[in-house]
């Protein structure tokens, strides 16, 4: 597999129906912290994610190798957000599975695009497996929400832009749910930059990839609720995620709840932006430890934008 040579196709592939997200200095957080901080304004993307971008690219790519087989997919929201608009830019048929306790306004977005939906389990992972052996038994595609090399290769588009951007980075910052987003991402950015240090960044209550990567091996590890909905949850014990994090990822940073609240709202105050709880994971190891990136040039990649009412509410008030 040659990811490098897929997300150059991507990019092709997808450019015209997707947004060259900004990437902005912020001036707070380049005092804050005596260094040059950018953001990668991905919450600016349709639909509100970066997941619109490896769901296009892989519904596309079926197109173009003909498969008449059903795509379906597992969410907690972005990924079939982004899948339902692929569906319906594509006119493609397509169905949807959700946990039952999936944001609520995820669930209204991917409804406005009039996508199947069915919801299976209270855990990202039991759905996943759920999906997947239901594409088995019924001869469909399964769309794995990270562990795809097109889903990657999507994804990945992100580190093109920032190359064309940017000249250099000393750090990147991304948030690992299942690691397609930082998999993608870096595989093209080592080509580029490769001294450039990629910090991968998780919610304490939910840290199984790095738990993975500590150990050398596919681990299973408690998990708790977290703000961080859109990277909550395990991954596949064969994700080819696993050893591109292990390859690439250089180190590992854990993020508290009290930590992604006040990440929310620093960057309400500061920017006047609404971000979701995995783009703050990614923002708040420089609110947490800004010396370590004094004299540096980091940029961090804001996720997603997609926060329910009653979350936001309850963060800022």
């Amino acid at each position: 597999m040659n990811l490098i040579k897929e997300i150059e196709q991507a990019h092709n592939r997808i450019g015209e129906h997707i947004l060259k997200t900004p990437l902005i200095r912020s001036n707070w957080l380049s005092d804050f912290c005596a260094g040059q901080v950018y953001l990668k304004l991905e919450s600016e993307q349709h639909t509100g994610s970066f997941k619109a971008r490896g769901s296009l690219n892989k519904l596309m790519w079926l197109q173009e190798n003909n498969s008449n087989k059903l795509p379906i997919t597992a969410s907690t929201g972005n990924h079939g957000l982004g899948f339902a608009r692929a569906l319906e830019l594509l006119d493609m048929d397509g169905k949807i599975f959700l946990p039952q306790n999936a944001d609520s306004s995820k669930i209204e977005a991917i409804q406005s695009y009039n996508a199947e939906i069915s919801f299976h389990g209270n855990d990202p992972y039991n759905t996943e497996i759920h999906t997947r052996h239901t594409a088995e038994k019924n001869g469909w595609v399964y769309v794995s929400p990270y562990n795809d090399a097109q889903i990657i290769a999507g994804q990945g588009t992100i580190g093109k832009e920032i190359t064309y951007q940017i000249s250099h980075a000393d750090n990147l910052l991304a948030t690992v749910g299942g690691g397609g987003l930082i998999s993608g991402i870096t595989t093209y950015l080592q080509k580029q930059w490769p001294d450039t240090s990629i910090i991968g960044c998780q919610p304490a209550h939910s840290p199984e990839m790095s738990a993975s990567v500590q150990a050398g091996e596919y681990r299973e590890v408690e998990t708790k609720p977290t703000l961080s909905d859109g990277s909550a949850g395990g991954f596949e014990r064969e994700a080819i995620t696993f050893e591109l994090c292990r390859t690439l990822v250089n180190e590992f940073i854990l993020i508290s709840e009290k930590e992604i609240r006040q990440a929310i709202r620093q960057m309400l105050k500061f920017h006047h932006k609404i971000i979701e709880g995995a783009a703050a994971v990614a923002l708040a190891p420089v609110l947490k430890d800004p010396g370590r990136f004094k004299n540096q040039t980091t940029v961090i990649v804001i996720c997603g934008a997609n926060i329910s009412m009653e979350n936001l509410r309850e963060i800022i008030c």
